[in-house]
């Protein structure tokens, strides 16, 4: 996409988000059966809902619910979310009762690369300058909890270290809600002994924390509260784990978490309901929102479209084999999404050309395309492909990217949500409903949680990612020999790995088979349930671009923002 296109599509997006006259969202909930006592308003367009809402859904006649995922994205990311929004908007023109739910964005990529995730164009969710910047304040919060962690625990090795914490062996960071790569790698506690006790230590973004997954995998007070106490911060000189429960920081965190536990609830464009929750990264963390606002949402719809960052490799199954595994979701399908020049990318075509047609490039391209239709149908979700139409399309195109699609004995259709909102993809809503209703849906985890932890590895990378082998690091096989010795190495395993490629290099496009899958590290996250497992070069720090977005952004003395998209 060229800049001169991005900064009208940048412009278009606001102006038509300011232009937008939402209804109150009493009137909203109202429809949903949401009183005003269960809301906490935010202002005329912001509700919370109290968790009383939630525990009265989970009682209540359930939905159905569907992954939106996608293919191997380019850096500017295929639409997943315009195609969200626009087929929650869709479905309800159909007569379906149909909810969304979201993450709620992170600052990082907002002022970074890639923008904001509230949709676009008549297929974004309001108050579209709200949601992207501090909106409730749920990451903050979780950053607070963080850090308060990371306080209690300097505090605790300072005022004498009873238990013994070794500073060498220490594994919680601090977060921050921004991509600074300067904070990746730093030292603390400098400048004498009234200072703090000296070591290295490092931020990962909020987005990435153990607090995130925690706060979007929880089921409530009383869960999240014991699932903070589980968090291992680091080693004792014995080798033994150091929980919060041992510094007693679980309850104060939770405190912080108290309020940013309601789910928010918004609308799009349209009117349909969404719940923008939680915002854990797919590369990094599992890439989904909360189960508190899922649970909330399958009471009150019929049909819930849940999104799950980045490609089907990422989001796709983590989605399967952290959020199912732990909620009991049986989702009835999955959404990938696709762009012409998404697939032209990965067939071998320079940036400079992305606007042109160029058969050859997509036909190479469509082999990505099979690959995610593959982890899909792996995983049990029967797969639509939903084409994601760029002004820059050609019919041509277009056509041959949905004929392939059906070749593979896969429903699919091409959309303009961002266009023409909900009616610019009827059909393809048509296929999902179908998909729904055939009742074809099974999912398949990629692993036994029985499995030793290599061959979940293995596993994932053999049958998701087209890997010939796994290797290890020394460091790695360090750390899972710790864990192994803690008896933490039985958990359900998160890769944090580029989102560009389904090799753990991003340079590698299309749909490598045979390669080798690189592990340079494990980390534990037994609160949030998982082990997360470093590929390649992948930092849970992002760092700025040379141009982001930032520097595009202003605000007149009116409070009007523009570059915000």
């Amino acid at each position: 996409m060229s800049g001169s296109l991005l900064s009208v599509l940048m412009r278009r997006d606001i102006e038509i988000a300011q232009a937008a006259r939402p209804r109150p969202i009493v009137d909203v909930a109202a429809d949903l059966g949401l009183a005003l006592p269960d809301l906490v308003l935010r202002g005329e367009h912001v509700a919370k809902v109290r968790l009383a809402a939630v525990e009265r859904s989970r009682k209540a006649r359930q939905g159905k619910i569907v992954l939106v995922t996608a293919c191997t994205p380019t850096r500017y990311g295929e639409g997943k979310t315009v195609t969200t929004v626009g087929l929650g908007q869709a479905m309800n023109r159909l007569g379906t009762k149909a909810l969304i739910t979201l993450r709620e964005p992170s600052l990082g990529p907002v002022f970074g690369t890639k923008g904001g995730a509230a949709g676009g164009g008549h297929s974004q969710v309001l108050p579209m300058e709200e949601i992207n910047l501090h909106f409730t304040g749920d990451i903050h919060a979780v950053g607070a909890a963080n850090n308060l962690i990371a306080a209690l625990l300097d505090a605790h090795m300072f005022h004498g270290n009873a238990l013994a914490i070794d500073p060498v062996k220490v594994t919680w960071p601090r977060c921050l809600d921004m991509n600074d790569r300067q904070l990746r790698q730093i030292v603390t506690g400098l400048g004498g002994g009234k200072h703090g006790v000296p070591r290295e230590d490092g931020f990962v973004i909020t987005a990435a924390s153990e607090v995130m997954a925690i706060f979007c995998l929880a089921e409530g007070v009383r869960d999240v509260k014991e699932r903070l106490a589980r968090i291992v911060v680091g080693f004792n000189r014995a080798g033994a784990p150091v929980t919060v429960r041992d510094l007693r920081a679980h309850s104060a965190a939770a405190i912080l978490l108290k309020d940013a536990l309601m789910p928010n609830l918004v609308q799009t464009l349209e009117g349909t309901p969404a719940f923008v929750h939680g915002g854990p990264f797919a590369n990094i963390a599992h890439g989904h929102n909360t189960i508190l606002a899922d649970r909330l949402a399958l009471g009150l719809g019929d049909l819930v479209l849940t999104e799950a960052g980045f490609a089907s490799d990422l989001g796709g199954e983590k989605f399967v084999d952290i959020v199912c595994r732990q909620a009991g979701y049986r989702p009835s399908g999955a959404v990938l999404v696709a762009s012409v020049r998404g697939l032209k990318h990965h067939g071998g075509a320079k940036k400079k050309d992305m606007e042109s047609e160029d058969l050859k490039a997509l036909n190479t391209g469509f082999a990505n395309l099979d690959a995610h239709i593959g982890i899909l149908k792996r995983l049990g979700l029967p797969p639509v492909v939903a084409v994601n139409r760029f002004a820059t399309d050609t019919d041509r195109e277009i056509d041959a990217t949905v004929e392939h699609a059906q070749d593979e004995g896969v429903r699919a259709a091409a959309h303009t949500f961002y266009a023409d909102g909900g009616k610019g993809g009827l059909e393809l809503a048509k296929l999902v409903r179908a998909t729904v209703e055939s009742g074809s849906g099974q999912i398949r985890f990629a692993y036994k949680d029985a499995d030793p932890f290599e061959e979940k590895v293995a596993k994932v990378a053999t049958e998701i990612y087209g890997a010939g082998d796994v290797k290890y690091t020394s460091e790695a096989e360090d750390d899972i020999e710790r864990l192994r010795t803690a008896g933490l190495d039985g958990l359900p395993i998160c890769v944090a790995k580029t989102q560009l490629s389904l090799t753990d290099d991003e340079s590698v496009r299309g749909a490598p088979k045979g390669w080798t899958f690189k592990v340079r590290g494990v980390r534990p996250s037994t609160g949030a349930g998982f082990l997360v497992v470093l590929a390649g070069e992948m930092m849970r720090m992002p760092g700025l671009g040379a141009e982001p977005a930032a520097l595009g952004m202003d605000i007149d003395d009116d409070g009007r923002i523009s570059g915000l998209f």
